[in-house]
């Protein structure tokens, strides 16, 4: 896979304000959301734990999967990131 695409989830605490999103570099990303370069929402409200993620081979499914997130209902998003991370750990120390 030359290049990989991100929908990712982070979080401001276990239970927290949640915030998704898609990117093609995640580290660099959750990065920027950590030291609050990212103006806005995930900076207002700290958001800056990355507790879910997928990887996609193309653009288009990654941003068909972000938009498809963000439709559901926040007990679905709860679901989502519990299934692979039910302690709500910030998985950015191990990309």
């Amino acid at each position: 896979m030359d290049q990989q695409y991100y929908v990712y989830i982070l979080a401001s605490r276990r239970n927290g304000t949640i915030y998704i999103g898609s990117t093609d570099d995640l580290e660099k990303r959750v990065y920027e959301h950590k030291d609050k370069l990212v103006k806005g929402f995930t900076e207002r409200y700290n958001v800056d734990k990355l507790v879910y993620f997928e990887i996609y081979e193309h653009r288009d499914s990654s941003r068909w999967r972000e938009k498809q997130i963000k439709k559901w209902n926040r007990g679905w998003k709860i679901k989502l990131i519990e299934k692979d991370n039910p302690y709500w750990k910030d998985l950015y120390y191990d990309l």
